[in-house]
C-alpha cells in the first residue's frame, strides 16, 4: 500500500504562484510516475503534469509554460509550481503514483487551490 500526502494547496490572487508538494510512502515499492491532476467543479479530472523516473515529463497543454515538475531523488516526493495562477485553475489538485512492475496507479486525498480573480 502506498500513501500520498499532499501540502501546498489554499486561496491565492490571480497572478500569484504556489508551489504543491507530495510525499509518498513507498516502504518497500518503487514509483515509476509521479505527478499531478486536477479536478474542478462540474469538470473531469485532468493532467497537469507527470514525472517519469527517468526525469522525462508531460505537461497538459493548456498549462504547458506555467508549471514545472519536479521530484526528489529519491522519487518519494514530487512537487509542482505553479505560475501566473488564473481563476480557471481553481480545482482540487489530486498527487498521483503509478508503481513500477505491475503499474498500480495510488491517489492522493486532494488538496484544493482556489485562485480569487
Amino acid at each position: 500500500q502506498v500513501q500520498l500526502m499532499e501540502s501546498g494547496g489554499g486561496l491565492v490572487q490571480a497572478g500569484e504562484s504556489l508551489r504543491l508538494s507530495c510525499v509518498a510512502s513507498v516502504s518497500r515499492f518503487s514509483i515509476d510516475t509521479m505527478g499531478w491532476y486536477r479536478q474542478a467543479a462540474g469538470k473531469q479530472r485532468e493532467l497537469v503534469a507527470i514525472i517519469h523516473v527517468s526525469g522525462n515529463t508531460r505537461y497538459a497543454d493548456s498549462l504547458e509554460g506555467r508549471v514545472t515538475i519536479s521530484r526528489s531523488r529519491a522519487m518519494d516526493t514530487v512537487y509542482l509550481r505553479m505560475n501566473n495562477l488564473k481563476p480557471e485553475d481553481t480545482a482540487v489538485y489530486y498527487c498521483y503514483a503509478k508503481l513500477s512492475g505491475y503499474g498500480t496507479v495510488y491517489w492522493g486525498q486532494g488538496t484544493q487551490v482556489t485562485v480569487s480573480s
